[in-house]
């Protein structure tokens, strides 16, 4: 079986550089396609946009009519821009606090809020409840507030209120509540192009924005200091929501990919057999090259030591005296200490003469 080797840097590179390298190409290309996306005319409900969620058809269709529509992305600028004379329009009201809108409704002559929470809309009723969201379809007004424009494609939340003017009932409530100045409208659907030209859409939309001469679009961003809280998820655009996925499932394939196979330990015969005369060959010559003749010696003497008390049946933690003694029964004590225990060779000849020594010594102990 062959030993593992643990990689050097080399290695690891080599092996890490594909993935890295196709890691870079889709951040690359992540970058590139979300700053040519940040060239583009605006987003859900911009009325510069001429996507199928924007609303350009309608900001063109309120012009026609000679409603002037400002597009602002500030709380400051919405705030400063509404008037006793104007429709302010939040298109993603969740995203401010209700503070916020209470300065907002307290300067503008009119204030149109897109599907916004319980807690938002009790801004235009306290009472108010949300009951519930329904699938958009058309629905008939059953109100004298736009009872004009007839059917409309919308739902989304429905609210349950006993103040004010409540349209297009569904059975989560009311798609479109009046109270005061505020008005709650459940779902965006009327107001995008893709949907302005069905059913009664234009003219709830051209209702409920085009009562006055000006209307200001507020587009909350998340460059907005002056909102309410939001989480981080809230804060990011679709597109980098969808970014971060795919790069999630990438990393998971590419570590599936990469990751190690666990299955049954295999067997592999070695490229070679090396004998033992050789590795002790190998090993005198590195000593050798080294320079080292006291350590090659210190390794003779203790082989010679260990089966001299193996013969005379000393354990292996005998001390000097005991295997001197041993030696001593089949030659000089005096020698047995000098070959055994002796100072270290001067020179390889000497480091010869050593080892035949301790060949002779142990062979006079065996015979004995």
């Amino acid at each position: 079986m062959t030993t593992p080797v643990t990689p050097d840097t080399r290695q690891v590179w080599r092996a890490a550089r594909g993935p890295l390298a196709i890691l870079l190409l889709i951040v690359t290309v992540a970058i590139v396609l979300t700053l040519l996306r940040g060239n583009s005319e605006g987003g859900s409900l911009d009325p510069r946009s001429a996507a199928p969620d924007g609303s350009r058809a309608l900001a063109a269709l309120l012009g026609d009519y000679g409603v002037d529509v400002e597009r602002v992305h500030t709380l400051a600028a919405a705030t400063r821009a509404a008037d006793g004379d104007a429709t302010v329009l939040v298109t993603h009201p969740n995203l401010l606090a209700p503070s916020d809108l209470d300065r907002i409704s307290g300067q503008a002559g009119g204030l149109v809020l897109i599907a916004p929470n319980q807690e938002l809309a009790r801004v235009a009723d306290p009472d108010i409840e949300v009951g519930g969201t329904t699938a958009d379809a058309p629905h008939t007004p059953e109100c004298a507030l736009v009872g004009a424009a007839g059917e409309a494609t919308i739902g989304g939340v429905g609210y349950r209120t006993p103040h004010g003017e409540r349209c297009y009932p569904t059975t989560a409530g009311a798609s479109l509540v009046r109270v005061g100045p505020v008005t709650l409208l459940g779902i965006a659907t009327p107001l995008t192009n893709d949907a302005l030209d069905e059913d009664g859409n234009a003219a709830l939309s051209l209702r409920l924005l085009g009562e006055r001469e000006r209307l200001v679009w507020y587009l909350p961003s998340p460059g907005d200091q002056g909102r309410g809280t939001a989480s981080l998820l809230t804060l990011l655009p679709p597109g980098w929501k969808y970014g971060l996925a795919t790069l999630a499932i990438a990393a998971v394939l590419l570590a599936v990919w990469r990751a190690r196979r666990l299955g049954p330990v295999v067997t592999e015969p070695l490229p070679v057999v090396v004998h033992a005369a050789e590795t002790t060959e190998g090993r005198a010559r590195l000593y050798r090259r080294a320079g080292a003749a006291d350590h090659a010696a210190e390794a003779l003497r203790a082989a010679a030591r260990h089966r001299i008390a193996a013969h005379a049946g000393l354990t292996t933690d005998a001390g000097p005296e005991a295997v001197v003694a041993a030696a001593s029964r089949a030659s000089d004590a005096h020698e047995a200490y000098w070959l055994l225990y002796g100072p270290a060779p001067s020179d390889d000849a000497a480091l010869v003469r050593l080892a035949a020594e301790l060949d002779r010594l142990e062979n006079e102990v065996r015979e004995a």
